[in-house]
């Protein structure tokens, strides 16, 4: 195969909890994943000389090796020894640290197709293994769906679906940094965490009202101070039909679950009135 393009899908995160720190400074976390339809395009195409090529429809993105595209790219060209070079085009659609998994799906997506053009025969299982030395949120991104995320984020176990639902995803114009709000974190006998256990029982009652309620992310405490608007966000979605809004990842993403396509149409069309420059999108769940 010469060329070929796939969608890399966001992720939310239905819990997120962390539950201590390791001794090489890695956070260990029990997390619900879950996969959105909202992606990223890449196209793949070979070339005959050798090297990794990128391309974005964003300027400010990096194209050389601290994208994680062309690191996954060249790990795989490596271990397999693979003749000639590739070009890889990106059509960024998933806002850019947003707490969605932008970098680590495309990541993800890039293995995914290298696999399939070169006819690697690679498991899913097989990709985890390698990517989880780029990223610990890799593995999940070539798995999909809904899971259950532990360790520092790499061991992965699959839990019953999510019920079907409409998200709205609404970020500020504002930036967060992933490590900044871990380092910020602080672990006490007055961390209120998430019940993570309690959501899946309500997964697997199929019981969306009660999951809602129940779901929580610990990093909020984190972020939330650091930027009151997405407090304001996550109350907006909740007094305008939403089930349950959560923060997603280290944010500054807020989603809010919905059982009314309609609904969460007219929350969208009131979000970008509210919140000036704000990205927001409605979808569904990608299993």
């Amino acid at each position: 195969m010469e060329s070929m393009w796939i969608n890399a899908p966001a992720k939310i995160n239905i819990g997120l909890d962390v539950t201590g720190v390791r001794d090489d400074g890695y956070h260990e976390v029990k997390m619900i994943m879950q996969t959105i339809r909202l992606f990223d395009r890449l196209t793949l195409t070979r070339k005959k000389d050798p090297g990794v090529r990128l391309t974005t429809n964003l300027k400010f993105l990096p194209t050389d090796d601290n994208n994680l595209i062309v690191q996954s790219a060249k790990l795989l060209i490596k271990e397999f020894n693979l003749p000639g070079g590739i070009t890889i085009n990106l059509e960024k659609r998933i806002p850019v640290a947003a707490g969605l998994a932008g970098g680590s799906t495309d990541a993800a997506s890039t293995m995914i197709a290298i696999n399939q053009m070169y006819e690697l025969g690679l498991s899913n299982s097989q990709l985890m293994k390698r990517a989880v030395r780029l990223g610990a949120d890799i593995p999940y991104c070539i798995m999909k769906g809904t899971a259950l995320a532990e360790g520092i984020g790499e061991k992965l176990s699959t839990v019953p679906k999510l019920p079907g639902c409409t998200i709205l995803l609404v970020k500020p114009k504002l930036h967060v940094s992933t490590g900044e709000v871990y380092g910020g974190l602080v672990l006490d006998d007055n961390s209120v965490h998430p019940d993570i256990d309690r959501m899946i029982e309500d997964m697997k009652k199929r019981d969306l009202k009660s999951l809602c309620s129940h779901m929580g992310n610990i990093l909020e405490s984190v972020t939330i101070p650091l930027h009151p608007e997405i407090a304001d966000i996550k109350t907006f979605l909740t007094e305008n039909g939403a089930i349950g809004s959560l923060m997603s990842g280290s944010g500054p993403t807020v989603f809010g679950i919905y059982d009314d396509r309609e609904r969460a149409e007219a929350a969208k069309k009131a979000a970008l009135e509210r919140f000036d420059k704000s990205f927001a999108f409605v979808t569904d769940l990608y299993r």
